[in-house]
């Protein structure tokens, strides 16, 4: 059944072109790997670009995180509760992005984008405590484009055996998701520096 639906779906895909892969992943009943990858089949059938994929693929993933960061902004937890599960969010996973949110600050919006399920609940927990509209907007596309890319990429190098990329894409995944951890070490540790020296400059101007 789910097998019969992807492949119609896919064939619908093919038609819409852009507007059909970014629409696949606003709405994200698809994981947004199969999608992407199935975007890079298309590139290598030279039915789209591999830019206009990648930019594609983006604004869909883009929009659906903003989608989620005003349901935060604007119907707050109670709503998330009552109806993530159409969302495929359930209460642990909107826990949990809570629970990082709080812990690690905004910028575990750009980290969490790596993990399965938590990068589309942290937009959540993002929206509910109001972080400025542009970082998350920044944090986000700054995820979003790397992870585009390189699923575009390997549907692409895959050509029509691009079904298989769950057996191969699990390498790529853990690579980037240490690179991001890299690059939230040094956020974090930028932000200890920052507050530390500030701390310094206000108790050099109490003296």
């Amino acid at each position: 059944m789910m097998k019969t639906f992807i492949t119609a779906a896919f064939a619908y895909l093919s038609k819409l072109g852009y507007i059909g892969i970014a629409s696949a992943l606003m709405v994200e009943v698809i994981p947004s790997e199969i999608v992407l990858s199935y975007a890079g089949f298309l590139v290598s059938q030279d039915k789209l670009t591999f830019i206009g994929a990648a930019i594609a693929g983006t604004i869909g993933g883009l929009i659906a995180q903003i989608f989620l960061y005003v349901l935060g902004s604007y119907g707050g937890r109670p709503l998330l509760l009552r109806y993530g599960k159409f969302l495929l969010i359930s209460p642990r996973h909107l826990k949990k992005s809570e629970t990082w949110f709080n812990q690690y600050g905004a910028g575990v919006v750009f980290f969490t984008r790596f993990i399965p399920i938590i990068r589309h609940a942290i937009s959540i927990p993002a929206g509910i405590t109001k972080m400025a509209f542009t970082r998350f907007i920044l944090y986000t596309v700054a995820a979003i484009v790397p992870w585009s890319i390189l699923f575009i990429y390997l549907g692409k190098t895959l050509g029509s055996n691009w079904r298989e990329i769950n057996q191969i894409s699990g390498s790529y995944v853990h690579l980037a998701l240490l690179l991001s951890v890299i690059a939230f070490g040094l956020y974090f540790a930028f932000k200890i520096i920052r507050k530390n020296k500030e701390k310094s400059n206000y108790e050099e101007l109490k003296k």
